[in-house]
């Protein structure tokens, strides 16, 4: 089929598609393409971002069906087929038998390569095997000299996920302090978030805009860049001595700091209110997933503070109160929340 016509049929569910290989456009026509059409006859659209809890469960109960019909005895086997060498070709021609990639994706309004990465991450066991030892962080330096960005290799040889093992060397592949930070440290992550603001929005077009809207565009910009999607490795790069969640953290606590001139919110009454009006806004939205929150809409509850603060403090809220909070559903945990920590807060102001 003509690539310049796929781009254009895919183009209405995938808007980035044109930037995609035309190997990955290939597969997805012959993969997405047909579901996505019927998604949109039941006004259903294309998602992409953090998974749902929904959708996870769709994810086990597709992963469910299809060992039950093919008899694979494991979610393992299924996923990581290289694992087991003596089983390779019997998996591999029950997955081409009964129409793994369809079956994968039943129910789920997403391209498929997504889903697939999603359900490798989820049945992974050794994506839970908890810190890294010395001798491991060692071992992975080594096999990264011989292997470079080589995860899938380096995987193997370590048993731990891909994404585990390159995400733990981007934590050690240079002198990292975990202490304070600096004023050197600080002044080196302002200059490189403000050198990557600068380079993301000197590449937007807005001067087709009147200049009436692009008055007000500019400070929504300035204000969305300082804080939402940048680019963590580089500025990681750009710092030289933390790593990327750090510089992510720091970044929280200075631009916090600033929008808010210093003052402390979330400290004695004004804590306990904060913590009080999110359970109950939380409470009243009844979302199944954290992903479906407006964290931005949820920020006047404790001041004018960025998404990413929210988002902490509600975390450090759930692991501080919600007992084995890591097994249940988020619906579980706001209404654990709301039914045991709220009157004891309320109490306690």
């Amino acid at each position: 089929v003509n690539l310049d016509a796929l781009k254009q049929e895919l183009e209405e569910f995938i808007p980035h598609v044109r930037n995609i290989s035309e190997h990955s456009i290939r597969k997805m026509s012959e993969r997405d393409l047909a579901r996505f059409k019927q998604f949109k006859k039941q006004g259903i659209a294309v998602k992409f971002g953090r998974f749902s809890q929904k959708e996870n469960d769709q994810i086990r109960k597709n992963i469910d069906n299809f060992l039950s019909i093919t008899g694979i005895d494991s979610a393992e086997k299924l996923l990581f087929t290289s694992r087991y060498p003596e089983d390779k070709e019997t998996i591999h021609r029950l997955k081409v038998e009964h129409l793994f990639c369809q079956k994968l994706s039943e129910g789920i309004p997403r391209p498929w390569r997504l889903i697939y990465y999603r359900a490798r991450k989820m049945f992974d066991p050794n994506n839970y095997k908890g810190r890294y030892t010395s001798e491991e962080k060692e071992k992975l330096k080594k096999y990264h000299t011989i292997y470079g960005n080589d995860w899938m290799k380096i995987s193997e040889m370590m048993s731990r996920s891909n994404l585990s093992v390159a995400m733990k060397y981007s934590e050690i592949k240079s002198a990292i302090n975990y202490g304070p930070w600096s004023k050197e440290e600080t002044r080196k992550l302002m200059h490189a978030v403000e050198e990557v603001i600068r380079k993301r929005v000197e590449t937007e077009d807005v001067d087709s805009l009147p200049s009436s809207e692009k008055s007000s565009r500019d400070i929504l910009i300035d204000f969305e860049k300082l804080y939402q999607k940048l680019p963590w490795t580089e500025i990681e790069a750009k710092v030289g001595t933390r790593y990327w969640r750090q510089c992510k953290q720091k970044w929280t606590t200075v631009l916090t700091n600033k929008m808010t001139k210093g003052q402390p919110l979330y400290r004695g009454t004004k804590g306990l209110l904060a913590r009080i009006n999110l359970i109950k806004r939380l409470h009243e939205m009844k979302v199944e997933d954290a992903n479906d929150i407006n964290w931005d809409e949820l920020s006047n509850i404790i001041g004018n503070v960025p998404r990413s603060y929210v988002r902490a403090r509600f975390y450090k809220l759930k692991v501080s109160s919600v007992p084995l909070w890591k097994k249940k559903t988020f619906s579980e945990i706001i209404d654990y929340l709301f039914e045991k920590k709220l009157p004891e807060l309320e109490e306690k102001l």
